[in-house]
């Protein structure tokens, strides 16, 4: 199988949409030209040739009219096309699609579109990002051998990160499906015992759940206020304005808690020597 893509300058979208499809096709053989009859020959076409139909495996948006957008307005690259009719596949599952969508995709698609998705606080001052890293192996190339060969490297750490955002995703639905799972069988709904590093926000956001407590991997135990949303860190109920900044004696003089170690000065977070200490300091900011 041949599958063609544009010669020349390269940027994200390209480079991981072609890595998207190698995972499908991992024999197919990487043309890049822009001449119309390599293109109308070749078996696929990815970013070039101005035709979507994946059912010819065809995976353009430069037509007139782009290729569709989604339904929070973020047009279609040819890396989210090819993500759409693959993703399921080379992910392993829908939800594990979803979140790489949401976490990848749907960003290379907006810059390759010029569709702004964040707005800079800093005058002179930009993120930097995967799209910035993979067009950086476009720097000194002068021929098209150059970048072909250019091309080349970037996909594939581009295909490294695919498949490290593959296994993330794969990790986070068994995250999210253990969170599920011991949250249904704790007796106690508004303190949550966890295991460590594991996600957790997504499914105890919604529930009545105020406080997760769990291991530090020095042997020490965190007790985290769960936050009102995922994403920001206003807790549904934070520690105690008191507690705030103390730590050690301070703290454990304060609390009760002879084991007390700190409390961030935002209340969101504190730690304790053991299991019992942190639970007990969710159980007093709780009001217990």
């Amino acid at each position: 199988m041949k599958v063609a893509t544009h010669n020349g300058y390269f940027h994200a979208d390209d480079v991981l949409a072609v890595a998207v499809f190698l995972l499908k096709y991992p024999k197919a053989e990487i043309v890049r030209a822009r001449d119309e009859a390599v293109i109308r020959s070749a078996d696929a076409a990815i970013d070039v040739g101005r035709v979507y139909d994946p059912d010819t495996l065809r995976f353009d948006h430069h037509q007139r009219g782009g290729a569709g957008e989604r339904g929070n307005g973020i047009p279609y690259a040819s890396l989210g096309l090819i993500w759409k009719h693959f993703g399921e596949e080379v992910a392993y599952g829908k939800r594990e699609a979803e979140i790489v969508e949401r976490r990848l995709v749907m960003a290379i698609d907006a810059l390759d579109n010029g569709v702004e998705i964040s707005t800079p606080l800093f005058k002179s001052v930009s993120s930097y990002t995967i799209a910035d890293y993979l067009d950086s192996f476009n720097d000194g190339r002068e021929s098209l051998e150059d970048f072909d060969r250019g091309f080349s490297e970037a996909l594939f750490f581009g295909s490294k990160l695919l498949m490290e955002e593959i296994d993330r995703a794969k990790a986070y639905v068994r995250d999210l499906d253990k969170v599920g799972e011991i949250f249904r069988n704790s007796k106690d709904k508004e303190i949550i015992e966890l295991p460590p590093n594991i996600h957790w926000k997504e499914v105890l956001v919604p529930t009545e759940a105020k406080f997760v407590v769990f291991p530090r991997n020095d042997g020490d135990f965190y007790v985290r206020a769960v936050p009102k949303e995922v994403g920001e860190f206003t807790s549904k109920i934070p520690f105690p304005e008191s507690w705030g900044g103390l730590v050690g004696e301070e703290l454990a003089g304060t609390t009760g808690v002879k084991d007390a170690s700190f409390c961030h000065r935002d209340g969101f977070i504190a730690g304790a020597s053991s299991r019992e200490g942190a639970l007990r300091l969710a159980e007093l900011a709780l009001g217990r």
